[in-house]
């Protein structure tokens, strides 16, 4: 298994597999990449000007098919197309640097167009916001079908992604299927937490995400004993240390092993692994509200999650890419290995026999979604059959 790749470089590789995997349509996927194949060549960051045009236009377009849908009552259908342009607008608007022309509008039009995507096609999921202590942390919350009490998982994003391409993931659907719920966060340092404000990425993820646990406590379709915690890439840092240091969670999963965070940026200084996005420096500033790489650095000095996953002491899964450009497979063994008082822990290291193997599972997220969702279903009494 691997990525689909029709651009010369990782970074764009990623963004078309991402696409892929959140429902875009491959015909639509080639139309959008065949015209701009010669921008790539000369890396992940030169082009990306180019990458806008050519994938926000197409958004636009599917903007204007769904009106003509809605025109004609065919809600569902208009539905359908408005979901697609929501991906393609947030494709584009990620690969773009901090700043750059178009990126805020684009940002604003991908939003609208899920929104109304979510009210005509009924879909389940449900803008909410979390209070924070400055600020808040907006979410989709995705009910489990029934009257519940239901147990419910909050999920969180990587250093890049965002509440809709959580969901995306289909791992809310997959949890709903079996009878858990699930609250999709754009945490500080992503999302719109990051881009409408302000709010940079805080380390200690308890903080957040125990603004979670206290929301969803107060939801009468929630049963508050059966909380659980996952995060997606950089998630796989932030959800175990929340789950070490928040004990109302009662399970815990990580899509995506980034156990030792700040090292992955030495590495990258030394070019070693692939970056996840173009502009990758001027990306982390942004997001850690870092003036220049020294603060930066000072600022993720202490992402390591070594000395603290003893704490974790209800059951953890792990799983990871075998062969994930971004973050080595050995974090796996690193977060496996220190989960010593977890009472029931497992590792999952996705290989060519399935499929799943590059980063967070990009060339195929079926399995990482099914095998966290059937975890989940496990250990916070869902069903799984």
């Amino acid at each position: 298994m691997a990525l689909y790749e029709p651009f010369p470089n990782y970074i764009w590789n990623l963004s078309v597999s991402i696409a892929m995997e959140s429902g875009g349509q491959i015909g639509e996927i080639v139309d959008m990449c065949q015209p701009i194949i010669a921008a790539a060549a000369n890396g992940g960051d030169a082009g990306t000007p180019a990458f806008m045009k050519q994938w926000a236009g197409y958004g636009d377009k599917l903007i204007e098919l769904a009106a003509e849908d809605e025109a004609r009552g065919r809600a569902f259908s208009a539905s359908n197309k408005l979901e697609r342009a929501a991906l393609y607008l947030l494709v584009a608007e990620r690969m773009q640097g901090h700043g750059a022309p178009g990126r805020k509008e684009t940002y604003a039009k991908a939003l609208a167009a899920f929104e109304k995507s979510t009210a005509l096609g009924k879909i389940n999921r449900e803008r909410v916001e979390v209070p924070l202590a400055t600020g808040t942390m907006p979410a989709l919350y995705t009910r489990a079908p029934g009257s519940g009490p239901h147990p419910v998982v909050v999920y969180c994003n990587g250093l890049d992604s965002c509440k809709e391409l959580l969901y995306w993931s289909r791992l809310p659907e997959a949890l709903a299927r079996r009878g858990v719920s699930t609250l999709c966060v754009d945490q500080p340092g992503s999302g719109e937490a990051l881009r409408l404000q302000g709010l940079p990425v805080d380390p200690h993820s308890e903080s957040w995400a125990s603004k979670a646990v206290d929301w969803l406590e107060q939801q009468p379709d929630v049963d508050p004993a059966r909380i659980g915690m996952t995060g997606i890439s950089l998630g796989g840092h932030f959800a175990p240390r929340a789950v070490a240091y928040e004990p109302r969670f009662a399970s815990g999963a990580v899509w995506g092993a980034n156990h030792n965070w700040r090292e992955v940026q030495d590495k990258r200084m030394a070019r070693e692994g692939e970056n996840p996005v173009p502009h990758y420096w001027a990306h982390v500033m942004w997001a850690f509200g870092a003036t220049d790489m020294d603060d930066f650095l000072a600022k993720s000095t202490n992402m390591n999650l070594n000395g603290h996953m003893d704490r974790i002491k209800v059951p953890f899964l792990v799983t990871h890419g075998a062969h994930d450009r971004q973050i080595s497979v050995a974090y796996a063994d690193d977060l496996y290995d220190q989960l010593i008082n977890a009472p029931r822990r497992e590792k999952v290291i996705f290989t060519e026999r399935e499929g799943g193997v590059e980063h967070v599972g990009a060339d195929n997220m079926s399995y990482g979604r099914d095998c966290i969702a059937d975890w989940f279903a496990e250990t916070l009494g869902g069903q799984i059959a």
